[in-house]
């Protein structure tokens, strides 16, 4: 019995250690993703004029939404082929790698084709002054014609993910980071070509992440990556890669939905609450950066768990994201707890807008609480490719979100003759965002027995 339970604990170690060897690399590409957003920024800062700032803004924005969309490409070829690669068929993780790839090129230049469409319809949208718009329109024009690189970029980072690898992905990002620093340097400032060297230098660095990506990609594989783009429609699987993109395409459609509600609500109670609500998202995305990393661990093991149908494994894995999940949030919740002052100082120093995040400190401090289930649970539900139960549970919590951010102060304005200030009204738009998170992680641990029986097949 004391010889089982040492095996035991000797593999629960093991698994506890190849999450941790999978998580730090993701967290460090998490980490640079916004040093992209910060070079653009902080370039567009030296230009002259507060006009260059704000078109950055609002045309990086105008490309995020559309990429956000296709996440699916990423987060459904990294459960698909961690599957295949548990069950060892080096034939089907290349047939996934060829379609993602195909289909993200192919989606690219569909949304190279409708981007004046698109370009009109979220300058509609986000409503810029006409300075800025004019600025925008260039950027993201221009940015735009990297879509089939970024797209294609996102499937390759999935099929490394998914083929138990997130070093590669690493140097991917750092490389395309690099890449647009420099690129975007000498646009501006060597070659002089103004505001319009910063999505130029965007751009080359999209389509020389890829190349990069692609020679990384080539020595994992026994077997031809690159196949037929009629081939690898053909055998099986093609229904299943549809179903998991469609279902995380729409589950991604909700998260964008929240995220826009939440900028657009506090828009409409004025430029400091929208401030305040800015600064009290920061610390939401920065625990998000740690724990995207321990999902990403989720998504590798737990598909290559529900390839090889080993419960134990999988078992094993639940326990070990979980460890490692739940002891970042302690950490979190302390710093959070004990530090949101100094935290919020750093990123501001108005004192209207501190004043408003005061007020709101409890969000702050339960925000890894709350949140820590939905992101490891996300994990483990896309490599079980489990997308169907993702999207239920992420709509259920979107309506969450509306009913308590939206209908109920109205309800409360009509019928209790009440009027509800701008700083109560913004409390109950936490609320509601803290309830969606909450929701997310109840949901779809309720569904979890049920979804794992079903997709590990016992």
């Amino acid at each position: 019995m004391l010889k089982n339970q040492s095996v035991f604990n000797n593999k629960n170690k093991g698994i506890k250690r190849e999450i941790l060897f999978l998580a730090l690399p993701a967290i460090l590409s998490n980490i640079t993703v916004p040093l992209m957003g910060l070079c653009d920024t902080t370039i567009a800062g030296h230009l002259g004029s507060p006009l260059y700032l704000a078109a950055i803004a609002v045309g990086t924005m105008m490309a995020n939404v559309i990429f956000w969309l296709f996440g699916f490409l990423r987060m459904g070829t990294t459960g698909l082929t961690a599957k295949a690669y548990g069950s060892k068929n080096v034939t089907e993780t290349c047939r996934i790698f060829s379609r993602a790839f195909y289909l993200g090129i192919g989606a690219g230049i569909i949304i190279l084709m409708v981007s004046p469409l698109l370009c009109n319809l979220l300058l509609f949208l986000m409503s810029p002054k006409e300075e800025v718009r004019l600025l925008a329109i260039d950027y993201f024009r221009i940015v735009i014609f990297g879509a089939p690189a970024q797209l294609a970029t996102m499937a390759v980072t999935g099929w490394f993910i998914g083929m138990q690898n997130t070093t590669r992905p690493m140097i991917v990002a750092i490389s395309t980071n690099l890449i647009n620093i420099v690129a975007s340097l000498l646009g501006v400032f060597y070659f002089k070509v103004g505001f319009i060297g910063i999505p130029t230098g965007t751009l080359i660095a999209n389509w020389l992440g890829l190349i990069v990506a692609i020679i990384l990609a080539l020595p994992l594989s026994d077997s031809r990556l690159f196949r037929s783009p009629i081939s690898v429609w053909k055998g099986g699987g093609v229904g299943r890669f549809f179903k998991v993109s469609t279902d995380l395409f729409f589950r991604s459609a909700c998260i964008m939905i929240v995220s826009m509600l939440v900028t657009s609500i506090g828009a409409r109670l004025g430029s400091d609450i929208l401030a305040a609500n800015a600064v009290i998202m920061q610390f939401f995305i920065f625990f998000s950066y740690f724990m995207d990393g321990f999902a990403f661990s989720g998504e590798a093991l737990c598909g290559k768990a529900a390839g090889a149908g080993d419960l134990e494994m999988f078992k094993q894995t639940l326990r070990g994201i979980f460890f490692w999940g739940l002891s970042m949030t302690i950490a979190m919740t302390f710093i959070y707890v004990f530090g949101w002052d100094l935290i919020a100082g750093f990123i501001t120093d108005e004192e209207e807008i501190i004043n408003i995040v005061s007020h709101l400190k409890i969000i702050l401090m339960i925000l890894p609480a709350i949140s820590v289930a939905g992101f490891l649970f996300d994990g483990i539900y896309i490599g079980l490719t489990a997308t169907r139960q993702m999207l239920i549970a992420t709509f259920l919590s979107l309506m969450v979100f509306v009913i308590i951010s939206i209908a109920l102060p109205q309800l409360i304005k009509c019928y209790g003759n009440q009027t509800i200030s701008s700083l109560d009204t913004d409390i109950m738009l936490w609320i509601g965002f803290s309830a969606y998170l909450l929701t997310r992680g109840v949901a779809l641990a309720s569904l979890l027995k049920r979804t794992s029986k079903k997709f590990l097949n016992i």
